[in-house]
């Protein structure tokens, strides 16, 4: 074994001493292959490659979450087989209490590694001028996110370019009947009606829009900051004949203005681009837009009951999510209610989000090679970590999705149900258009 490779499995023995079951082997660039020796023997759920001799070096020194994604994303380390069996055990090492000697030891192996110049890459970092949130910056960081590719995203996506958490009423669902339960529960939720104007802040690729207006026959309007979701919902629309029931525009929420108002408001997977500087402007806005007795439902992640410490920038703040935000469930709720709003429902479907990304994640790895000749390795790698590890942070409960019901109650009168019991029963048929 060559003096590199035997100071990397001592690295490592350091590392994993006292880990729990890792389930994982490790493959290091000159083939060599290492296993921890901390639990039962089982066959190892996944390899993480090492391929060259800086890679550990390089990926820890100095530690951040950003490093970490940024290791896998530039090709200095890999993941073969069950991706999601690695996130389990990068919390351990982020949540374990490191001795004062147990890093020393580690930071003087490291530091005898050899180093290496950068890698090149075809897409840096997110970097940002202006004030965070204002309307010019907000338009970049979406576009940043969104305008990657229809094409790519068509790849994981469900038929309808759905891109926010599906609701599963069954075992078997797959992603299309998943995310058509969605759209409707979501209709549902706001007591839709034929002919009600419906405002949808954050729009996509227009699936809820077209399913407002072609199920429920409503008068809808979605609105985007990114142009070719806008241009893709435009020919669905045409394309579905619903040309003049529904509509898309690239606009900010903030630009909206509509004279008479709107009977529903909803805003679907948006809401983490707000930012908590913006937080009560963005609910007075929804107030002054929804008319008396309207209702209002605001989807969006936000902290789960569990939450862990980031060290330095995160990886999603970097690369995937420029100045998305996510906030505690009390902050939103205390916004809204400042803003004149009156809860009437809350919801969490952390479960049905973890499963989702899942689905999104296996969709991506089959089309692998076709979303790499859309994309290109880098992007394809981004998306596929950012995704496996957002789905173990809803099951491990550091990340909730909420769904908020909100009314602008008329006089202390509230136009909805007092009970769910209608969202649940048979929808009659004869009220669908």
């Amino acid at each position: 074994m060559q003096k590199e490779s035997a100071l990397c499995v001592s690295l490592l023995e350091d590392l994993f001493h006292g880990v729990p079951s890792p389930g994982i082997a490790v493959r290091l660039w000159d083939g060599t292959v290492w296993t921890p020796h901390t639990g039962p023997d089982a066959p190892p759920l996944s390899t993480f490659v090492i391929r060259h001799p800086a890679a550990l070096k390089r990926m820890l020194l100095p530690p951040s979450e950003a490093r970490l994604g940024e290791a896998f994303i530039f090709g200095d380390v890999d993941i073969e087989g069950d991706i999601f069996s690695v996130f389990p055990l990068v919390d351990y090492f982020l949540g374990r209490k490191w001795k004062i000697r147990e890093i020393i030891g580690l930071l003087r192996k490291l530091r005898k590694l050899p180093s290496a110049a950068g890698l090149g890459n075809n897409r840096t970092g997110a970097l940002f001028s202006g004030a965070p949130h204002s309307k010019e910056r907000d338009r970049k960081a979406v576009r940043y996110h969104y305008d990657v590719s229809n094409r790519f995203f068509s790849l994981f996506l469900d038929r309808l370019m759905t891109y926010s958490c599906a609701y599963f009423t069954a075992p078997d669902d797959d992603i299309d009947s998943a995310q058509d339960n969605k759209l409707d529960y979501i209709c549902r939720k706001l007591r839709l009606k034929p002919g009600e104007r419906f405002l949808d802040i954050g729009c996509g690729w227009g699936s809820l829009v077209m399913h407002a207006a072609g199920k429920y026959g409503a008068e809808a309007f979605g609105i985007t900051l990114s142009r070719p979701q806008a241009e893709f919902a435009s020919e669905a629309i045409k394309h579905a004949g619903l040309d003049g029931k529904c509509r898309v525009e690239v606009m900010d929420y903030r630009d909206v203005e509509h004279p008479e108002g709107f009977h529903k408001i909803a805003s679907v997977g948006m809401f983490e681009h707000v930012g908590e500087s913006r937080l009560n402007l963005y609910f007075r806005k929804a107030w002054r837009l929804l008319k008396a007795g309207g209702a209002f439902l605001n989807h969006g992640i936000g902290f789960g009951a569990r939450t862990r410490p980031t060290f330095g920038k995160t990886f999603s703040d970097s690369y995937v999510f420029p100045d998305g935000e996510l906030l505690h469930l009390d902050r939103t709720l205390r916004a809204a209610e400042g803003a004149g709003f009156e809860i009437r429902d809350v919801e969490g479907l952390r479960e049905h989000y973890a499963r989702t990304l899942r689905l999104w994640v296996a969709r991506l790895e089959k089309n692998r090679v076709q979303a790499i000749q859309a994309v290109g390795e880098e992007l394809y790698r981004i998306w596929r970590l950012y995704m496996s590890g957002s789905a173990y942070g809803f099951e491990a409960g550091y990340l909730n999705v909420y769904q908020c019901l909100l009314v602008k109650a008329e006089d202390g009168r509230c136009p909805l149900p007092p009970t769910r019991t209608d969202l649940y029963a048979p929808y009659p048929a004869d009220k669908l258009r």
